[in-house]
Formats: structure tokens, sequence, C-alpha cells
């Protein structure tokens, strides 16, 4: 597809985090904070001038904010209290570095994300100690994940590449899991169980070591039907498992192969994981040098793995030495939008595109249409002031537009918002699927509407990408009226006041023509360029 515009040279836009914009400054140090469902941890990394990075200190504390969230619901008195003390003396730490607030980002994770007293607990965090805490969902974990995987991995014999890979974060409060097949992203999930809330419920029920393992087993066999509709499990030949349960296991027995990966053979974990089972937490203590609270949460954590591990014919286990935190210095890096990285917006188009097979889209409309629409947003990208990840919403948005026939033609638009709003995809938070599922909402007749509560419930820059990403669908999908692709290709050109679609060769565009009728009204409407179809 071939498309003019007077304007289609646009400055590349730098942010604070962008290692170009510093680089007349030299090296600077950014810090991260994750609250986590076990502990608060910090670390500094200084980034130099060509966006490499090093970290340069760590600190952890304990706190069993998971523990309250997981029985209770809330997180209590007493461990807010101890959440701000740590947090002041995080703040001390900075100082010594000379960190700057604005170089500091503080996530939350699950046992925030979950409390009842959730936004109480995030307005005393902000008063007490001048952090602003963000709470990220199971699926911005998944993408941090894979930017400490893709890290990792780098450079390693056999990576990613070619391996059919379950990626796997057991946490306390989540788990995080990603299927890859032959290097692309077929699915990304975040499932509510996580080694204290395994513990938790086993306590509640006076349970036994033998009551976890059967509770635990029978979790894991039921997830993994799930995943096998995406990936046939016994087609996976490697394991790579993120979190400090699989870490302790490397440094125990594991194969260095970087200094930021290492490898254990399957028998081998499986031997590891038996024997610490038989442990006590006070041998674990003992044995490990680990605090109390992470040998009560060690044995479900590596039992996790290791039944995820039978149901697969992986042979090793790969274990990155990277975390959370540094996914997002890895991010702050990459820019404020790391889906610049062409690796990481091809996997979430993949993610997209797997999620369209499972519900039987119409592939060859969906492509079709997905071209047309991005030749579309390419033409008037001037015009349309939004960015790079917007772009990615358009395509996803086109390659799943029809993923509601699945359940009933008629109709569609709404069962395909509804689908959209209630499914995963790798790359995509919960505020991109709110956009996402509102332009696929939108993509036929029906209109934007300040009556629609999930339309007006958005913020308002986010309702005006709505508007112009589901008038480019709007045409697109009208291109492709009877679904036959009659049509092979378009020539866009704008000038002054008209954007002309012009058909390559001799064709009857009748039916595109009354299609366009029905549709272009809401493109006219908000960039005011009359439609022409030739």
């Amino acid at each position: 597809m071939r498309t003019k515009d007077a304007s289609d040279i646009q400055k590349p836009v730098r942010s604070c985090c962008d290692p170009l914009a510093g680089a007349a400054a030299g090296p600077r140090l950014e810090a991260v904070i994750e609250i986590g469902a076990t502990g608060l941890r910090l670390l500094i990394a200084e980034i130099s001038a060509d966006g490499s990075w090093a970290v340069i200190d760590r600190a952890e504390r304990a706190l069993a904010l998971g523990r309250d969230v997981f029985t209770i619901g809330s997180i209590s008195r007493d461990s807010l209290l101890q959440c701000l003390a740590i947090l002041n003396r995080y703040r001390e730490i900075l100082r010594s570095w000379a960190v700057e607030d604005a170089h500091v980002t503080v996530v939350a994770t699950s046992a925030i994300r979950e409390a009842k007293n959730r936004d109480s607990i995030l307005d005393r965090l902000s008063v007490k100690t001048g952090f602003r805490v963000r709470v990220i969902d199971g699926i911005e974990e998944n993408r941090l994940m894979y930017l400490v995987v893709n890290r990792a991995l780098r450079g390693a014999p056999g990576a990613l590449g070619k391996i059919n890979s379950i990626i796997m974060d057991v946490g306390g409060g989540s788990t995080e899991i990603m299927l890859m097949q032959k290097g692309k992203m077929v699915a990304a999930h975040s499932f509510r169980m996580g080694t204290v809330i395994i513990e938790q419920q086993v306590k509640a029920m006076m349970g036994s070591a033998k009551d976890m393992r059967r509770f635990l087993a029978e979790y894991i066999r039921t997830t993994g039907e799930t995943l096998n509709k995406e990936l046939r499990l016994d087609r996976v030949h490697q394991l790579i498992a993120i979190s400090s349960d699989a870490r302790l296991a490397a440094r125990s027995i594991g194969t260095p192969v970087t200094d930021l990966l290492s490898v254990i053979p399957r028998h081998e974990f499986i031997s590891f994981v038996q024997r610490v089972t038989s442990y006590t937490p006070e041998e674990c203590v003992r044995n490990f040098r680990i605090s109390y609270g992470e040998a009560e949460s060690l044995t479900p954590g590596l039992l996790a793995y290791q039944y995820f591990l039978e149901m697969t014919e992986a042979e090793t286990v790969l274990v990155p030495f990277l975390t959370l935190r540094e996914g997002v210095i890895i991010s702050c890096v990459s820019g404020p939008d790391p889906l610049v990285n062409e690796e990481f917006y091809t996997q979430v188009v993949a993610s997209a595109a797997n999620l369209g097979k499972r519900y039987h889209v119409d592939e060859d409309h969906s492509r079709y249409v997905t071209r047309i629409a991005l030749g579309l947003y390419n033409c008037l990208e001037a015009e349309l002031g939004l960015d790079r990840h917007a772009r990615l919403i358009l395509e996803v948005a086109a390659i799943l537009h029809d993923v509601g026939s699945f359940i009933r033609p008629a109709d569609h638009h709404l069962h395909s918002q509804y689908i959209i709003a209630h499914s995963d995809i790798f790359g995509l938070n919960k505020d991109d699927m709110n956009i996402l599922s509102n332009v696929v909402r939108y993509h036929r007749a029906e209109k934007p509407n300040p009556g629609h509560h999930a339309y007006a419930t958005l913020a308002r820059q986010d309702r005006t990408m709505v508007l112009k990403l589901s008038a480019l669908l709007r045409i697109a999908d009208a291109l492709d009226r009877g679904h036959s692709q009659h049509i092979e290709d378009f020539d866009i050109e704008l000038s002054k006041d008209t954007l002309y679609l012009r058909a390559r060769g001799t064709h009857d565009v009748t039916l595109e023509r009354m299609a366009l009728e029905e549709k272009a009204d809401l493109f006219e409407e908000i960039f005011g360029y009359r439609l022409v179809l030739n």
C-alpha cells in the first residue's frame, strides 16, 4: 500500500527516560522500589549516556503484607506502620546517593493491588513518605518479565529462538505465566495463586504438608488444562523460572551460562525440590541463610515449578538472575514506551493473533483490515497526534474486531467488546484493554456515545483516542464489506480537504461505496476530510 502526505516527516520526541536525552549530562541514577507480598525491595542503577546500566546498590526488608491481605482482606495498621518505616529508611538511602524523586519509580504488586483498603494505604504512603506508588497489574508484570528474560538470554545459547517455552514467576500473591511457541508469544496470564495464598489457605484448613501438595497439584493441573488450549504443554521444551525461590535453587545447584543466567537439568531440579520439601522452615533458614518468612514460602514456590515442569517435556530449567526491578530499569532505558522495541511490538501482535485464532476469526479478512487500517494511520499520522502505542492498539483492534462473531454474528461488535475486556493480551495493561475494547465496539454503524458506560468512564484523552482509532477501523472494515478481499490494494492520498482511496486495477466498488456511506461519517466529523473512493 502506497500513501502520500505533505507532512510525513516528524521529529522524534525525547523524554527524561530516553538515554539520548541525557547524553550531554553524562551518567544518571535511577531507583526502583517494589512493594511486594513478602517484602519491600530497593534497587539503584547507574545509567550511562549510551543506555547501558549497572546496579550499584540494593536493599531488602521482609514485610508480610500478603498475609494480611490474603487472610483478612486488608493491610493492617501495624503492617502500614512498618511499611512507612521501611520506605522512609529507603528515602535516606536515596538521599545518600543524591537520587531525586523524579528518578525514583515505586511499584506495588498483588498485595496492595488486592487490598480492600488500597486507596487509603496509597494515600498514607504518599502523604507520609512523598512517594507516589504505581500499582501494576499482572499483565504489566508479564511485560516486565519478558524484558528481564530477553535481557538475560541475550547471547546465551538456545535462547528463546525456536524453542517452545513457558516463562513463570511464582510470587507471593500471584503467578505470572507466558507461553511462547517457536519464539512467538502465544499467551500471557496472571493467576491468583502464590506462595503466601497457598500457605494461608492450607493453614486455614488446618492442613498438613501432604494437603498442601495435593491442593497445589490440583490447582496446577486445572491451570495446565487451560494453558493446553493455547499451547500443548507436552510440546514445551524449556522452562524459564523467575523468582527468589528459583534463584535460590540456581545458586545451590545451577550451572552458570552467563553472569545473568544459570541452567539446571530437569532431574537435578526435581531432586533438589524433593530435598528442600523434607526440611523444616528452621532447617531452610539454617541451610540457605534466608529469613523465616522466606523459608515458609520456599516449599510451595519450588513445588509449583516442579509440577509445571513435570507437565512439559522440558529437560532444563533456565533461571535469570534479574528481577522485576531490573525490568523497570530496562523499560526506563528503552524510553517511556518500550514498544519502540520491534521485537516486543511483534510479541504483542502475536499474542493478539493467537487470541483471534481461539475464537476462529476470519484470518484473511482480519489481515486485510489490519493492513488497510495501518495504511490509513500512516497517511494521517501527523493529523492524529498519537504515538506508537496508539498505532499498536489500532493494529490489535483490527486483528480482533470480529472476534465476537464466535458468540453470535448479530451484534458481534458488543460480543467483541465483552471478549476483549475479559481477556489478557501480552504487553497490554487493563487501561489499554479498556481502550481496545471500546475501539472494537465502534467498528460498526454505532458511534461512541457518552451514554455508553464503558466509553464514558474512560479518561478524556482515552475517549479521544477511541474516536480517532475507531474512525479508521470503520473505514478499513468497510473496504472489505464482503470479506472477499477482491480489491487487492489501495493507494491512499491526502489532499487539502479530501482523503482519496484509489483501488488499484479495475474493480466494481459498489458494495464498498455503500459500506463507506454508512461508516465514513465518524471519520469526516473527527478529521474534517471528505472521503472519496475511486
